[in-house]
């Protein structure tokens, strides 16, 4: 129901104001109903007697799943839908700069993705092939370790290519 609601408000408005006031008017319902129905359950969750014990189990699971499951709806939904949103922002300029109306942006990703390959190779796949890095990188034969250097690698390649594109974008932009 929150996310046909967010739908519905994000025809008429953006899709962070649609999020939020759909959050915003699915609040009470969603807040009601799970009290509602844990407070009508506490008392068997406490009880004590032999026939409560049976069903025990059942209540407990509704009790933490309803809690559980009110989180999910006001916190966790909200944001997928915002980081889904950032990913597909993402994904249509990186398809836009690879779609070649920007001269030299493919031989940019080309050598971004040539240079990610390469390190990988360096760091993870020298670990995996022969049990150890080069002794240029330090030797180190931690698999744990190579990944954190490739990660690390891959956030300079990717950084230095965003300045590049920035730099050159910029002067494109000013002539």
């Amino acid at each position: 129901v929150l996310v046909t609601t967010i739908d519905e408000y994000a025809e008429e408005r953006g899709l962070f104001p649609a999020i939020i006031d759909g959050t915003a008017d699915r609040l009470r319902p969603v807040i009601l109903t799970t009290l509602t129905t844990v407070l009508g359950l506490a008392p068997l969750l406490y009880e004590t007697s032999n026939q409560a014990q049976f069903l025990k189990p059942t209540v407990i699971t509704l009790v933490y799943g309803l809690g559980f499951g009110l989180v999910l709806v006001l916190l966790v939904v909200p944001a997928l839908l915002a980081i889904g949103h950032d990913f597909a922002r993402t994904f249509r300029a990186a398809r836009r700069a690879a779609s070649g109306r920007v001269p030299g942006m493919q031989g940019v990703l080309g050598a971004v993705g040539a240079g990610i390959s390469a390190w990988f190779a360096t760091t993870m796949g020298a670990v995996i092939v022969t049990g150890a890095m080069p002794a240029v990188l330090g030797g180190a034969r931690s698999l744990p370790l190579a990944f954190l250097m490739f990660v690390a690698g891959v956030a300079g390649i990717v950084f230095l290519a965003w300045a590049l594109a920035a730099l050159r974008f910029s002067r494109r932009v000013r002539a």
